[in-house]
């Protein structure tokens, strides 16, 4: 059975392709610590949201209903049905921000959204973030995974000073929190232009615009190779890719690959060491898994 992440991923570009990228993945979640922090439940659906102009929206609902219905041949778990209703624009422009709690990750890591208040702990990290329409806010345990392992990676002194490649850089969470945990630079690649636009955005609000920078693309060799490389994709694009990440890490260099579900876990490793990527260390949250990968 293919992953949460791919059917999320799908339903998203669907209602993207309808309503010009006005989109927002909603992972369920439960607050805690008086209403201050969050715990995901993996248990429950993820929603997925978007906005699209009344006036356009009948031939827009019934492609998108047409498409949804289309994707249940492709083995995704199971999609719900898509609901629509009437909301003024200033509705929605202030509700999609109820699902997006402060969340603390590991021991020092905070992302905290921006329209929320956290009275930092000693020691704290503090991820100040707006993710806009782009995905990755640390709610899904694919982003979690990727922060625990760089936390880890500050902790061995592996980020202290060093170039970072993140590859599929969605609201820039991973390359921000490199550069909060010491990293000396930090580059986001992404395709979608409105990730690229969130990771600029979110670098601006925690002050690394010296820092973090982006470019829209894939990896490109003439980039690296890099110190220490993140890529939270899916496992069909790290498979894929697997050649392009090896050549983008120094020798000896950490991969931090994520966006993996455990069933495919197998693949994804004989893919790497392929290339001469060996798995040294791995994470796993729920049916998701993470790896980290030197390169020989």
């Amino acid at each position: 059975m293919k992953a949460d992440h791919e059917a999320v991923e799908a339903v998203s570009e669907i209602l993207s392709r309808a309503t010009d990228g006005l989109v927002s993945v909603e992972a369920p979640f439960d607050l805690v610590d008086e209403g201050l922090g969050a715990r995901v439940d993996p248990t429950r659906p993820v929603t997925v949201r978007a906005y699209m102009s009344a006036q356009h929206a009948g031939d827009a609902v019934d492609r998108a209903r047409r498409d949804l219905g289309h994707l249940q041949a492709f083995g995704l778990r199971p999609i719900g049905e898509l609901e629509t209703r009437l909301v003024h624009e200033e509705d929605w422009a202030e509700a999609w921000k109820s699902h997006f709690p402060v969340l603390r990750v590991g021991r020092r890591l905070v992302i905290k959204p921006t329209w929320r208040e956290h009275d930092a702990a000693p020691g704290d990290v503090v991820i100040a973030l707006d993710p806009g329409m782009a995905f990755g806010t640390g709610l899904h345990p694919t982003t979690r995974l990727c922060l625990a392992a760089l936390e880890e990676l500050a902790d061995e002194d592996g980020l202290a000073h060093r170039r970072v490649l993140d590859v599929g850089c969605g609201s820039g969470i991973l390359g921000i929190a490199a550069a909060l945990l010491g990293a000396g630079s930090v580059l986001g690649v992404d395709t979608d232009p409105i990730a690229v636009e969130a990771t600029q955005a979110n670098a601006a609000l925690n002050q690394l615009q010296a820092v973090v920078s982006t470019r829209r693309g894939t990896i490109r060799t003439d980039d690296g190779p890099f110190d220490v490389v993140l890529a939270n994709l899916i496992a069909t694009l790290l498979i894929d890719l697997s050649p392009e990440l090896r050549q983008s890490v120094v020798a000896g260099g950490p991969l931090i690959a994520s966006g993996i579900f455990a069933d495919r876990e197998a693949e994804v490793q004989l893919a790497f060491g392929a290339v001469g990527l060996r798995v040294v260390n791995r994470w796993q949250d729920t049916d998701w898994v993470a790896l980290e990968a030197v390169a020989d």
